[in-house]
């Protein structure tokens, strides 16, 4: 939306506004950034603090699908307290939570392949049982599947 007197943004204006506030979202995944804008002040300045504010609109489904690296929306709730914006400036504070992110990465990602290795399995087994349960197996004929007894 436009203020009063300002002209409306054309498309091209408003994509390239969309990318770039994609790409510094997700920036906000990176512990050592936040610690490289809390070091330089950004976390001070009331201008910057209101930016984080409006850029919660990327929590909501029709724009976080776009994010390549949703622990971004986690930091950027973060980033709306006063106490994390002053705790973020310390290096040791980065380092616990880059270490953080990191140990829940691998979790994950195990996590994820042995379900993914299991759903693997039991589709194989879900798709042998039919055919042992019945004693009955397909038996094409002239591109038709029919039924025989085993």
């Amino acid at each position: 939306m436009a203020g009063k007197g300002a002209p409306a943004e054309t498309e091209d204006q408003q994509r390239l506004r969309f990318q770039v506030e994609l790409e510094f979202v997700q920036c906000l995944a990176n512990p050592n950034y936040l610690n490289f804008l809390a070091q330089r002040g950004y976390f001070k300045d009331q201008a910057f603090i209101n930016y984080l504010k409006y850029l919660l609109y990327w929590k909501e489904p029709d724009y976080a699908r776009y994010l390549k690296y949703p622990m971004c929306l986690y930091f950027l709730d973060l980033l709306q307290y006063e106490h994390f914006r002053r705790e973020v400036v310390s290096a040791q504070c980065t380092k616990f939570i880059d270490d953080q992110q990191i140990l829940l990465w691998q979790h994950y990602t195990r996590r994820r392949t042995r379900l993914l290795q299991a759903a693997a399995e039991q589709g194989q087994q879900s798709q042998q049982q039919p055919a042992q349960a019945t004693g009955t197996a397909s038996v094409a004929t002239n591109g038709q599947s029919h039924p025989q007894k085993v």
